[in-house]
């Protein structure tokens, strides 16, 4: 073909690396977990308790990664459980732990990461269960209140897709291209103006971004809401930083997905409208050009629309 009057060689070379996390993490969730969760809300990372104005949250963090960087894995357990909860526009009130460490001088390590974030949050640890003499292990629920619980799966086909993300920080030492450490240098405020930014905005539906990256994330939840969407990826907020591929598959510390036309104030964070949800199954990627490249063919865990 011919571009700018220059002979050229139009090349299409396939992106697989958004599928294949999106299987690695979270292809076998609808058989395994079909039949659990209210109704409504299938798919959410947090779960409205029935009758209440509660909704709970549960993360367990790897166990390489408590081995490894017991602080961090620490100060995680926290953030990735509030995220859920302001995903749903939850105000985050109390966490419960779950520790299991070889020694007592491991234990400590790790819940010096959860107290430093449980105050930087503002959310008191209210109790758990610490077993020593075992294998690293570390999972944190978390217990939030709100009136009005926004979905995951509330999307529509023709709904604007927006990514709400800190840009600050960089990458985890040791975890280039992987983790985005947005959080640890905020001040509390900073952090408490981004997890109330969803309840406050009250969009169509919600998702924080997992470790299935901002396209993953994506997926599931137009997978949710019934739809297919569009990632207009020259729009996507993105720290210079990072190549546009780290960032995509990537966990961003603090990232929210939204659906509708209001715009999240979230103090540090930078947002904007990067696509949209259509009829059908999958995500595909928009470039500047107006080309589109499928990068997920369906939806990303077998749960279905919520």
């Amino acid at each position: 073909m011919t571009v700018a009057e220059t002979p050229h060689v139009l090349m299409r070379w396939p992106i697989d690396r958004i599928a294949r996390l999106a299987a690695a993490t979270k292809s076998a969730l609808g058989p395994l977990l079909h039949g659990i969760g209210p109704a409504g809300y299938v798919g959410d990372d947090g779960a409205p308790v029935p009758g209440s104005d509660l909704v709970a949250a549960c993360d367990a963090i790897l166990p390489a990664m408590v081995e490894r960087d017991p602080e961090w894995a620490g100060w995680c357990s926290v953030l990735v459980n509030v995220n859920d909860l302001a995903a749903m526009g939850a105000v985050p009130v109390g966490l419960l732990d779950a520790l299991g460490a070889r020694d007592a001088a491991s234990a400590e390590r790790v819940l010096r990461g959860l107290k430093a974030a449980s105050a930087a949050y503002g959310v008191p640890i209210l109790g758990g269960h610490t077993q020593l003499g075992v294998p690293a292990a570390l999972s944190v629920t978390a217990l939030g209140r709100t009136a009005q619980p926004v979905a995951g799966g509330g999307g529509r086909p023709g709904d604007q897709v927006r990514l709400t993300a800190d840009l600050g920080g960089g990458w985890r030492p040791g975890y280039a291209g992987r983790q985005w450490d947005s959080t640890s240098h905020r001040r509390p405020d900073e952090l408490r103006q981004l997890i109330a930014a969803v309840g406050r905005a009250q969009p169509t539906a919600a998702k924080d971004v997992s470790m299935a990256g901002v396209a993953g994330t994506l997926g599931m939840l137009a997978e949710a809401s019934g739809c297919a969407a569009v990632l207009d990826v020259a729009a996507v907020p993105k720290p210079e930083a990072a190549s546009m591929g780290d960032w995509l598959t990537c966990f961003p510390g603090f990232a929210m997905l939204t659906t509708g036309p209001r715009e999240l104030d979230a103090g540090p964070a930078a947002g904007a409208a990067c696509g949209e949800l259509t009829t059908g199954q999958g995500v595909v990627l928009r470039w500047p050009d107006g080309d589109v490249t499928t990068a997920l063919t369906a939806g990303v865990t077998g749960m279905g629309a919520a």
